[in-house]
């Protein structure tokens, strides 16, 4: 948690959390719908949202929405991740870490690769 010690650190923080709120709810070209019930947060999944919010905001992204979903029913593969894009089939990624949420953020969501090795099996 930030210290606050003026009120400009309150407001440079209220500023911040309204970004990333907006980011979550502002509608988009692509999806990224992130695991968040009891067994995708034991196994790590809000840092796994961060990474992936924080790399929306470090490349200033748009045309994306960020939504948060309960249990998926697949509990041996989270946290999960799961990426909509127009046109195409969606994509299931399983026990994303926050560094293999940058690498789909990267390949798949700005490069429009598929990264396999990362997949759910159907």
């Amino acid at each position: 948690m930030p210290t606050v010690k003026s009120l400009e650190d309150l407001q440079r923080i209220r500023a911040e959390a309204l970004k990333k709120r907006e980011i979550k709810s502002a509608p988009g070209s692509i999806t990224i719908v992130v695991g968040m019930g009891t067994p995708g947060i034991a196994a790590g999944a809000r840092e796994t949202l961060k990474e992936i919010l924080g790399v929306i905001e470090e490349k200033r992204l748009e045309n994306i929405t960020v939504r948060q979903t309960g249990n998926i029913g697949m509990d041996s593969w989270e946290p999960i991740v799961q990426v909509l894009m127009a046109d195409a089939a969606p994509v299931t990624y399983g026990k994303v870490t926050p560094f293999m949420a940058r690498q789909i953020m990267d390949q798949h969501v700005l490069g429009g690769k598929i990264v396999s090795g990362y997949v759910v099996p159907a």
